[in-house]
């Protein structure tokens, strides 16, 4: 049976949406284009197929529901050769824990969550403070200057410093790495263009190569890094050591890629967003206490991830309309976040809200390294708080050409 389509909304108009968020003004600020599609209706025709999920409580429906699945390798398998999931990079990201369905993302996710817990958390907390001084030293010797870009400076930095060093790996492989994970993600976006597929393709064969061989280096030589305990318990439970490798290999990919990208746009929105609103920079100086609040409505209002997607395990009515089995879906978080119906005046950013977000996704899928990246959020902006209380904007940001994943190019800023 066709899916139900609201006669109000056609694909067309949906599509005429998407194609605005493409362009440089949508991606400075989706936001108007946001509350247009909203406007069409809680689930809306997308252009390609399948429905974008627009509302704040049918977004959190479904990613808690067992009802719903996440792409993994026999749906995207079963799309054909001539689409964007036969890429290499699809293929391999396939693999990864956020494209696993039980019961392989149930082992693969306590495998991989025994070295995200509190405890390891703990462990990072005066690392991530050492580092966030030394960058902050270097970024004051910048603003000396006159202006200094935050972006490449300290939001870039921090995630793949932290990342790196709790994996144990060499510091001059870090701009390599973090390269190659802004071209990689491409394989992740709503509608990536096969100029932005081959890149990606190119950067998860270099990732490949540079992790298969890290895994085999802490095999031979293993020691109390992540790596080597991930090696130890896939030991324990797989049998075959390629397949064990393999998997470590994936879960070391996986956490790499989920660590740098959204983590540093969180980093360089969180203070885009407070510098833009200097009266509430001025009482959050006031009020330390109260950052964790602020990182949590710099979340909401702008996630750095705008899209998720979920395949229906079975013939489903959702919102009045018909989704057949293995039919896509794109929970627009970007949208959903700011629903009137779930945040009163949801366009205003006010740090004091008690921001309830789907930011980092919900359900089984539940982002592993969240408090990770509220730790680094909040550690950089109580030390920026505390030592650069009269920090402005030079110059509005530039943002990357994305829809599904934010990404801030520049961010200017100055002391007066």
């Amino acid at each position: 049976m066709e899916p139900a389509i609201a006669p109000s909304v056609d694909r067309r108009s949906a599509a005429a949406l998407i194609s605005r968020l493409r362009t440089a003004v949508g991606q400075r600020n989706p936001y108007p284009y946001y509350a247009e599609l909203r406007a069409m209706g809680d689930i809306v025709p997308a252009p390609w197929g399948g429905h974008l999920i627009t509302s704040f409580g049918l977004a959190d429906q479904v990613l808690r529901s067992r009802d719903w699945h996440v792409p993994d390798a026999r749906w995207r398998a079963s799309q054909g050769e001539a689409t964007r999931w036969s890429a290499v990079s699809s293929q391999e990201m396939s693999k990864t824990l956020p494209a696993l369905n039980p019961p392989d993302h149930t082992r693969v996710r306590r495998v991989t969550s025994s070295r995200l817990d509190r405890r390891s958390l703990e462990e990072l907390r005066h690392p991530v403070a050492g580092i966030t001084d030394g960058l902050l030293d270097r970024f004051a010797e910048h603003l000396t200057g006159g202006e200094a870009d935050f972006v490449p400076l300290v939001a870039e930095e921090l995630p793949v410093m932290t990342i790196g060093r709790w994996l144990g790996l060499p510091a001059a492989d870090y701009p390599l790495l973090r390269d190659l994970t802004h071209d990689q993600v491409f394989a992740q976006e709503l509608l990536p263009s096969a100029s932005q597929l081959a890149l990606s393709d190119a950067a998860t064969a270099q990732l490949r190569g540079y992790f298969t061989a890290l895994v085999r280096e802490r095999r031979s030589r293993p020691g109390s890094d992540p790596v080597s305990a991930w090696i130890r318990a896939w030991d324990e439970i797989e049998p075959d050591r390629e397949a064990a490798d393999e998997a470590v290999y994936h879960t070391t990919l996986f956490v790499l890629l989920a660590a740098l990208e959204t983590t540093s746009t969180l980093l360089a929105t969180t203070v885009q967003l407070l510098l833009g609103h200097p009266r509430q920079w001025g009482w959050l100086r006031g009020h330390p206490e109260q950052v964790p609040a602020a990182v949590e409505e710099a979340l909401r209002y702008d996630a750095p991830t705008h899209v998720a997607s979920r395949i229906a395990r079975k013939d489903l009515t959702i919102a009045g309309v018909d989704v057949r089995a293995d039919q896509m879906v794109h929970i627009m978080i970007g949208v959903a976040n700011r629903d009137p119906a779930h945040h009163p005046d949801p366009d205003t950013f006010d740090v004091r809200r008690k921001a309830a977000h789907l930011s980092f996704s919900g359900g089984i899928h539940y982002c592993l390294g969240a408090p990770l990246a509220r730790l680094e959020a909040t550690t950089l902006l109580t030390a920026l708080l505390e030592r650069f209380p009269s920090l402005v904007l030079a110059r509005e940001p530039q943002w990357a050409p994305r829809v599904a994943f934010r990404r801030m190019l520049t961010l200017p800023v100055a002391l007066p």
